[in-house]
């Protein structure tokens, strides 16, 4: 199966079904009453993180996403079925957004749900608008459609450690050696295409997972290469273990690079806790492997851990992990204390233009156009081929105010009145 890190997909909740216009119809009852009972609700559409997803692949192929819709109401006050929610298994790490960029769910824990479409509500039967000066309402409403948006998903994997480096620097081996992880390792440029995880055990006493990242190149945050596209994979990484080749032969030019490439990306991911091995010092003469050392010196910031290793024969591997092991710790330390220290937001004070019932008359050409989530969403409901749902929707509309701001603006009878996707005669 192909690696799959993005992907596009069309979501459409349930829409919520009709109420019923219904009247009981009863031997020796002489007058029987409004009896329709109220539509079911649309299903959602839910995310669900799962360990069992290593990918996006699925939705290669799969590009529309559909809830079940609510069943209509029935007669004797029956109420109609409410759509299954469709629960749709993502990998952890998983984020989706909206046509704007904006976040709308994100999954970083096994187990994790998020609605990113909510199924419309049903609409209510005429049994619901009984009143003791209504006693035969003929209004049933319709239910309102399922939220319809175009998601894109993103998988950032959320492994604890991303080891980083140039190609053939020898990632994949050291994470072979050191975990369960298979990665294909192989003596040329660009043998990881694919970001590989493995669980680490540390002395017994506990288990890392880390990420092997794709080799990056100069110009990787620009889209070169392949680092671009895995780059997103080392966001979430507590701390990085940057791999340098000894056999370079410039090794602080190969330090530089890679920093540069993790500063340049859209997160500066050069701020990161990081720990720099010189790998590959089988064989190598303890000369060199000073000299080399003193090279990285130079160029890597004070204070941070700088060691040598061998991943073929284990040479410093074992101090190595318990220095990531300690980083690991002191990172998600910090985090849970930040989390802890976050007060509960404050309670937003809503002006009456930010209100639900708020509303606005705009003059388009022939039309006045009428603006509020309220009064949108009971235009949605409205049944427009039944004059008694056409008149509520006026009284609701003269309750409002609008109906007064209409005749100010000059409006005469006869003029067009759209309300969202549904337009009226004044």
């Amino acid at each position: 199966m192909n690696f799959i890190d993005k992907a596009t997909v069309a979501v459409k909740a349930g829409g919520g079904g009709n109420g019923a216009l219904s009247f009981r119809h009863e031997k020796f009852v002489d007058k029987g009453g409004p009896d329709g009972g109220d539509g079911g609700k649309g299903g959602d559409i839910v995310l669900v993180a799962s360990r069992n997803q290593n990918t996006l692949a699925s939705f290669r192929f799969q590009k529309e996403l559909l809830a079940e819709p609510g069943q209509a109401g029935g007669k004797s006050r029956k109420h109609g079925k409410n759509g299954k929610d469709l629960l749709v298994q993502v990998p952890v790490g998983t984020q989706a957004a909206d046509e704007q960029g904006i976040i709308i769910a994100d999954l970083p824990e096994d187990g994790a749900r998020a609605i990113i479409a909510q199924g419309g509500r049903g609409g209510f039967g005429n049994a619901h608008f009984v009143s003791s000066t209504r006693q035969a309402p003929r209004i049933a409403e319709k239910g309102e459609p399922g939220e319809e948006l175009a998601v894109q998903l993103e998988l950032k994997m959320i492994a604890d450690v991303g080891l980083v480096g140039l190609p053939n620097a020898g990632k994949s081996t050291l994470l072979s050696v050191i975990s369960n992880a298979k990665p294909e390792i192989a003596n040329y440029p660009f043998t990881t295409i694919v970001p590989n995880l493995g669980v680490v055990d540390i002395d017994n006493e506990a288990s890392l997972l880390f990420a092997d990242i794709p080799g990056l190149i100069e110009g990787a945050a620009q889209g070169k290469g392949l680092g671009d596209d895995f780059l997103r994979h080392v966001e979430r990484t507590a701390v990085l273990v940057h791999l340098i080749d000894a056999y370079h032969d410039d090794v602080a030019a190969a330090y530089r690079t890679i920093q540069e490439e993790l500063q340049a990306y859209k997160v500066d991911l050069s701020a990161r806790p990081q720990l720099v091995a010189l790998t590959k010092i089988e064989g190598l003469d303890a000369d060199i492997i000073k000299h080399q050392l003193e090279a990285l010196k130079k160029v890597v910031p004070k204070g941070t851990n700088l060691t040598a290793i061998s991943a073929q024969t284990k040479q410093g591997v074992p101090e190595l992990l318990r220095a990531v092991r300690t980083q690991v710790e002191a990172v998600r330390a910090h985090e849970r204390a930040a989390e802890a220290a976050v007060e509960a937001p404050a309670v937003p004070v809503l002006t009456l233009d930010e209100r639900g019932d708020a509303w606005t008359v705009v003059k388009e050409e022939d039309e006045y156009v009428v603006h509020g989530p309220k009064i949108e969403r009971f235009a949605v409901r409205t049944d427009f081929n039944s004059p008694d749902g056409v008149e509520r929707l006026r009284d609701i509309m003269h309750k409002q105010g609008i109906l007064h701001e209409l005749v100010r603006m000059g409006i005469n009878p006869g003029d067009t009145i759209r309300i969202g996707k549904n337009e009226m005669p004044y």
